[in-house]
């Protein structure tokens, strides 16, 4: 018995049996080329010229046909010495092709929408002062640099920016806390330093000598929360006087504590970039204390090690570097 010549083939030529008969098998689709291949014949007219659109040789392109001929089951095309021609099955098979190349070049293209979109969305995380006296600023540059950027910002504070980067809820944050976890890069992009501030009339404003850490430590004072890097920054500076004292007033946000510190309630410490306008307008007084007092601290753009910042992140990296300012 002489061996069948399906059995000289690549598997992915032989044909497929179902039921018993050639034809198409479950769960094998013909591949796209193949369509792109028979439409090329029935534009050109000619095996051979749709070989040169495709870029491939001739022998190839009749070996393609070939195979999708078996997968299908189905006669395409009629092969003379004289060229080749599209069988009717074939003309009807051409039709469903260049719909099913259409939605494939659909696809791609909206995946290509869908990439760019993806490339140029940037999720930041950044601890309170820093977004609200510094980020504005940074994102009307990055503006500038890469016009396509799509910026979702979320504001909290800087353990909040931390435990989003590892949550993968952002691809980089800013914080203003002297402590950053070991897996975090972190890169400096400003300065900055706590102030003592009072209402105008405050005992504290006529002061002539700077407050003494001890007295400060023992103060009653307004501050941020627990986990933000402005509390945590005065914490540390305390730290050789057993810490600060129970707070007069602990809040999430600056903009209230600027206003009970305004009306006499209680000094706050808080950063000089937040109460910078009500300093310039006399609304509130900076308070001078020792000057050994640690209360400057380095702002950071972190992201998670091993992960590469996306463009637009770099961008924005950039804009803040640039505008570094010691308060």
């Amino acid at each position: 018995m002489t061996g069948t010549p399906e059995r000289d083939e690549p598997p992915e030529s032989r044909p497929e049996r179902v039921n018993g008969a050639k034809g198409f098998a479950s769960g094998t689709l013909p591949d796209l080329p193949s369509l792109q291949l028979l439409v090329a014949v029935a534009e050109t007219g000619s095996l051979g010229r749709a070989a040169v659109r495709m870029r491939i040789s001739q022998p190839s392109a009749s070996s393609r046909l070939r195979t999708l001929e078996r997968r299908l089951g189905l006669h395409l095309l009629d092969r003379s010495p004289s060229g080749s021609r599209l069988t009717p099955a074939g003309t009807v098979v051409t039709d469903w092709a260049r719909a099913v190349l259409a939605q494939a070049e659909a696809l791609l293209e909206g995946a290509a929408a869908l990439r760019s979109r993806q490339e140029n969305r940037l999720r930041v995380a950044a601890s309170l002062t820093i977004a609200e006296e510094l980020m504005p600023g940074w994102l009307v540059t990055l503006r500038e640099k890469a016009p396509d950027a799509h910026v979702g910002l979320t504001v909290t504070n800087s353990w909040g920016v931390v435990e989003a980067l590892r949550r993968g809820e952002c691809d980089m944050g800013f914080v203003e806390g002297p402590q950053i976890p070991d897996d975090l890069h972190r890169s400096p992009v400003g300065q900055d330093r706590l102030a003592i501030v009072v209402a105008p009339g405050h005992r504290w404003a006529l002061r002539r000598r700077p407050i003494p850490g001890q007295e400060l430590a023992d103060t009653p004072l307004l501050v941020r929360e627990a986990g933000s890097g402005t509390r945590e920054t005065l914490e540390r500076a305390l730290r050789r006087y057993d810490g600060i004292a129970v707070p007069a007033l602990e809040l999430g946000s600056t903009a209230p504590l600027r206003r009970a510190a305004a009306q006499g309630v209680a000094p706050a410490a808080l950063s000089v970039l937040a109460v910078r306008e009500e300093l310039e307008n006399h609304r509130l007084v900076e308070v001078e204390v020792d000057p050994a007092l640690p209360l400057r601290r380095v702002l950071h753009a972190v992201w998670p090690k091993g992960r590469e910042l996306p463009e637009p992140a770099l961008h924005l990296l950039r804009a803040a570097s640039a505008s570094d300012k010691q308060p």
